[in-house]
């Protein structure tokens, strides 16, 4: 098993261009920069797709842009065409139960509250890669979900990102050269506290 797409979750608009919900978008824009991909707008997928040729094969990096709440409906769409099944699927979005600056690699689960992943699991079916980053935890805590998860980062939060972006990305290149359980052997163990 090896990814063919790897899509980035997040909300177009300038509103919630750094906004938490939008971290899968911004760590798919610095791995497509790094590879020096450009992304093209699809219409027929809605979505903005950048196509990655490397020796012996072609990946698709995919940011929908149907809202968060439908993503499932491009991602869906794009794997239906270029015959990509779940265990190809690569989702990198943001997580609120995991720590800020970590990253879990994990392949089954429930949506956890996660419109964009609940989404995926109507359009898409189950089984695709989750590359988890997270946001949390949320604070305060009595603040609505919705609230904080489209609510824009510290500057002190904003500067750890900063920080840990390259090693997102690099994370990213681990799933993708290794495979999975590579990548949930390496990085799921940074995660624990």
């Amino acid at each position: 098993m090896s990814i063919s797409l790897v899509a980035g979750l997040g909300n177009p608009g300038r509103d919630y261009e750094s906004s938490r919900h939008n971290l899968g978008w911004v760590a798919l824009d610095a791995f497509a920069k790094k590879h020096g991909l450009a992304w093209k707008q699809a219409a027929q997928f809605e979505a903005e797709v950048a196509r990655w040729d490397t020796p012996g094969r072609t990946r698709w990096l995919v940011k929908p842009l149907t809202f968060m709440n439908e993503s499932g409906r491009a991602v869906g769409a794009f794997a239906r065409f270029f015959k990509i099944a779940p265990p190809d699927i690569a989702a990198v979005y943001d997580d609120l139960t995991i720590d800020l600056g970590l990253v879990k690699v994990s392949v089954t689960g429930s949506a956890g509250g996660h419109n964009g992943v609940a989404s995926l699991l109507e359009h898409v079916g189950d089984g695709f890669v989750r590359y988890r980053l997270g946001i949390g935890p949320k604070q305060p805590a009595q603040m609505e979900l919705s609230d904080f998860v489209l609510g824009k980062f510290t500057p002190e939060q904003h500067t750890l990102l900063s920080q840990k972006l390259p090693s997102h990305v690099d994370g990213l290149d681990l799933l993708l050269s290794r495979g999975t359980e590579a990548a949930m052997n390496q990085l799921n163990r940074r995660a624990q506290p």
